[in-house]
């Protein structure tokens, strides 16, 4: 889901809204946790799956799509499964469906929707979806939201996504909750909440979401849906951006810059901008460029030490802030991207 929805709003910033997660690092895949290497034990799974057994059918799956990761073919690990392992993978797939297994019904929803190993459907990625769905599977749940929001495979509907995006979050997905809180935010497809709103991306962002994080410290430093506080947007903001998020990185800058809610600090303020336009977020390079000529040239060469030391001292100011391995994610978003935005437009 590549579309940015861009929304203006009268503070002192354009509200550049591109959810993706609310990007989620989390994998949705359930791998067997056995890396597979024992070849008894593979075929003791294969043995399993050929007696119709629908977990070990899903499982057999799964350890074809893994194949890159555990069989140590150099080409594979470039390129990940090959056609022949994605095949594989359908078969069995479609084998643990066909008997209810929601796993299965899931990652064949996502290989349609992906055109992974097959030609790109969104009718079939939403039939499965759907099948998941209805068995309480929360990703299957949101990733049917966003098929309702965009019409793909189904027609538009904005109250259908709505209510897929909520059950999703009901069920504790971050990034449903994230998706939810979205549409509270717009107003799309439910009336305009900001406190529901506030409410859905705390709870994304209490399970760790950059996304939710970052939208949730925006909603504080406007005072939407909760009391404006400046000090608890600076908290949220450096949680998302310790993460690597790039548009939080931007934030945080920006009110290191400022000197809202926390002090006025050029040198982290150039630090952060630098750190969110080398991860490709440019929105603040102009605020950058401002700022370095507020700088001393000790204090450019004291941020430009702190970004040559970032690979193994973390965030700027000496913390341990080393960005996580992140997973591929499986779960769609409302729209796709790195959240609020407080950087003035130009």
């Amino acid at each position: 889901m590549n579309s940015q929805l861009r929304l203006s709003y009268s503070f002192l910033a354009r509200l550049l809204f591109v959810a993706a997660v609310c990007v989620t690092v989390q994998s949705e895949y359930a791998w067997p946790q056995s890396e597979w290497s024992n070849t008894a034990v593979s075929s003791k799974l294969q043995s399993q799956a050929d007696q119709g057994d629908a977990v070990a059918q899903y499982n057999l799956a799964l350890t074809y799509l893994r194949s890159s990761l555990t069989k140590g073919s150099t080409n594979r690990a470039t390129n990940g499964p090959t056609d022949e392992d994605y095949q594989s993978a359908l078969k069995w797939l479609g084998a643990s469906a066909a008997q209810g297994n929601a796993g299965a019904e899931f990652l064949l929803g996502y290989l349609y929707e992906h055109g992974k190993g097959v030609s790109r459907d969104y009718g079939k990625a939403a039939e499965n979806y759907r099948a998941a769905a209805l068995q309480g599977h929360s990703t299957a749940e949101n990733n049917l939201g966003s098929l309702y929001q965009h019409g793909q495979g189904v027609p538009k509907d904005m109250s259908e996504a709505f209510e897929w995006y909520r059950a999703s979050a009901q069920h504790g997905n971050s990034v449903g909750q994230c998706n939810l809180a979205t549409l509270y935010y717009r107003g799309a497809g439910v009336p305009r909440d900001y406190k529901e709103a506030a409410r859905w991306f705390r709870a994304a962002a209490d399970s760790g979401s950059a996304e939710a994080q970052n939208s949730l410290a925006v909603l504080y430093y406007k005072g939407l849906g909760v009391e404006l506080d400046y000090r608890e947007a600076a908290r949220w903001l450096r949680r998302a951006a310790e993460q690597g998020l790039p548009g939080a990185e931007t934030n945080l800058a920006y009110l290191y810059e400022q000197g809202s809610g926390v002090p006025l600090n050029y040198v982290a303020a150039y630090t952060w901008y630098s750190r969110a336009l080398a991860a490709g977020d440019a929105s603040g390079a102009e605020r950058r460029k401002q700022v370095s000529h507020l700088m001393t040239r000790k204090q450019v060469d004291e941020a430009s030490s702190l970004l040559a030391a970032f690979s193994s001292q973390g965030e700027p100011g000496g913390a341990s802030a080393a960005e996580p391995a992140r997973m591929p994610t499986l779960q769609q978003t409302s729209d796709g991207g790195s959240g609020f935005s407080l950087v003035p437009r130009h």
